[in-house]
């Protein structure tokens, strides 16, 4: 083989080479989003599948981040960086059936908590009592984290539990709010739950809200709801 024909056939490869590099990074800008929902999802699975009394006792122990000014839009990264850490704190779940909505309580707003459920936005909130407000991210692919709080409808239920007590509430207010509506997240007289996530492309929220109907022991079946298993 003349010298000629070996540089020819080094610059096909390394040719060939780039193109599949570039063709790589092509397909994960493409598929990226679709990459990202399905982590979220195995995010929200296993934080549900890993929950039990003594992981809830023990993490509504920690401080949690409760600055809504430090939440960030959910990407590839951050989705990544959650499970490889694994430091998302879950204190219960949420069920809302008729929306097939099954996700993990977390405890604050940081962004490890917000890849993986719906986030606690006081420090003093306590379950059943008073009013209860989580926040989640709106994501495009249905079923994913809080995006399918949009189809929800007035009268339908949403549940609670810490893996002591369920709580119950039926939803009596679903509206599109400013995103300085803040007065949605103080406490309350009336135990009550809101849950918040973004509306209109993140322009602004929607805000949902039920009445506590239903108080009672935690049971392996009446906790089937909650799809923990």
């Amino acid at each position: 083989m003349t010298k000629h024909t070996k540089n020819t056939t080094k610059k096909t490869w390394i040719i060939r080479i780039v193109a599949i590099i570039l063709l790589i990074v092509g397909l994960g800008m493409i598929f990226n989003s679709q990459i990202r929902d399905i982590m979220v999802r195995q995010n929200q699975t296993t934080a549900l599948k890993k929950l039990n009394k003594e992981t809830v006792k023990k993490n509504q122990k920690k401080e949690g981040m409760f600055d809504f000014s430090k939440v960030e839009e959910i990407d590839f990264g951050q989705v990544t960086k959650s499970r490889v850490k694994n430091t998302a704190d879950a204190i219960g779940a949420i069920a809302v059936p008729s929306v097939n909505m099954y996700l993990p309580i977390m405890k604050g707003l940081s962004n490890d908590a917000m890849s993986t459920g719906g986030g606690t936005m006081r420090p003093d909130q306590v379950m059943g009592k008073g009013n209860y407000p989580l926040a989640g991210h709106y994501m495009t692919a249905r079923g994913v984290l809080f995006s399918p709080l949009e189809n929800t409808k007035i009268g339908e239920k949403v549940y609670l539990t810490n893996l002591d007590k369920i709580y119950v509430y039926r939803i009596y207010m679903k509206k599109i709010v400013d995103p300085t509506a803040v007065w949605l997240v103080d406490n309350t007289k009336q135990n009550i739950v809101t849950l918040i996530t973004c509306a209109d492309g993140g322009v602004n929220r929607w805000a949902i809200r039920g009445k506590l109907i239903t108080e009672k022991p935690a049971t392996d079946k009446n906790l089937q709801v909650f799809k923990l298993k």
